[in-house]
């Protein structure tokens, strides 16, 4: 089968087609014929070994987090799946591969597409979906009535982020590009702010919580519009030592992510705001959830219309790389 793999690390964002054999499955796992499989922003850390440090990957490396997909063949120890079903997944961590004709993945981290999600679309949808609920559950740990905000919510993590946050029974705020203010409000969002316009510093003030995709250049501002008591969720600022204790990591690592994290964990204390840091985990029965969430509110994530294929993986990783998509990059199969 045809394949997108490194080879190592490398600065360089590029992957090689090759020719592999088909894997063979276990007796928890279901053989998945790839239909769709989309491109984050994550595979590029994958590539030059940014987040080696929560996981280092064994060499080469088939690239790839997200797809939708057919069921092929079935483990004997799973239930709830058949020959045909077709599914979406992100990935176990440790056990990536998307860019795949076929892969193997753990029954327990796979879920029914949603009814109203094709192959294209659906692809879409698993990682941001797990991110958002897995963020709002689990790190902000937020009940109906308080106010979340999402700076640089209008990209393909709001889309899935809103909807799942009202359906939470939250007030949601997002701040993005004006192009997508009428998209972001149709969503669920209770305020729009057009950053073209308007800083939302400036504007918003004792907030519960922050979801940062923005980076560690927003940190203060966004520190600042948090009350005491909040909390302050980043996607892409740095994992800190409440990160390692709660991934398990070993002592080692704790300590490392402690220095890193430091600064970010004392100006939040300083505040009385709790920092955490998310790298989200495969879940099948978290997608199940957000599966009826996708259906009830008919979410369909953007998708860029660039058509790619496998052979076309280096133009849609640097696509993806420069940040100018138009929605969730994706190569079909």
């Amino acid at each position: 089968m045809k394949a997108a793999q490194i080879q190592k690390y490398s600065k360089n964002i590029e992957a090689q087609i090759v020719d592999i054999a088909i894997p063979s499955i276990k007796d928890n796992e279901v053989l998945v014929k790839v239909k769709v499989a989309a491109i984050n922003p994550l595979e590029i850390l994958n590539i030059t070994g940014s987040v080696k440090l929560i996981q280092d990957y064994g060499m080469p490396l088939v690239l790839g987090n997200e797809l939708t997909g057919i069921v092929e063949k079935v483990g004997n120890h799973v239930y709830g799946f058949k020959v045909g079903d077709p599914i979406y997944t992100r990935l176990p961590i440790e056990k990536i591969g998307a860019f795949a004709q076929y892969v193997a993945v753990d029954a327990k981290s796979i879920w029914h597409l949603p009814k109203n999600l094709d192959f294209v679309t659906g692809a879409g949808a698993p990682l941001t979906g797990l991110t958002a609920y897995q963020g709002l559950i689990e790190e902000l740990e937020a009940k109906k009535g308080q106010t979340v905000f999402i700076p640089g919510g209008s990209g393909s993590f709001g889309q899935m982020a809103v909807p799942i946050a009202k359906a939470m029974g939250l007030k949601v705020i997002v701040s993005g590009s004006p192009s997508a203010k009428e998209r972001t409000l149709n969503a669920g969002a209770d305020q729009y702010i057009d950053y073209t316009k308007e800083n939302y510093w400036e504007i918003l003030d004792e907030v519960d919580f922050v979801i940062d995709t923005l980076g560690a250049d927003e940190f203060e501002r966004e520190l600042s519009i948090i009350k005491p008591g909040g909390r302050l969720l980043s996607l892409r600022t740095a994992p800190n030592k409440q990160f390692a204790i709660d991934k398990g990591l070993p002592k080692w690592k704790q300590i490392i992510f402690g220095l890193v994290g430091s600064k970010f964990d004392k100006k939040a204390k300083k505040k009385g705001i709790q920092y955490r840091f998310i790298f989200v985990r495969a879940d099948g029965k978290q997608l199940e959830k957000i599966t009826k969430i996708i259906e009830e509110n008919n979410i369909v994530p953007a998708i860029d219309p660039t058509n790619f294929t496998i052979e076309d993986i280096n133009e849609a990783l640097n696509l993806v790389a420069s940040g100018h998509t138009k929605g969730k990059v994706v190569i079909k199969f």
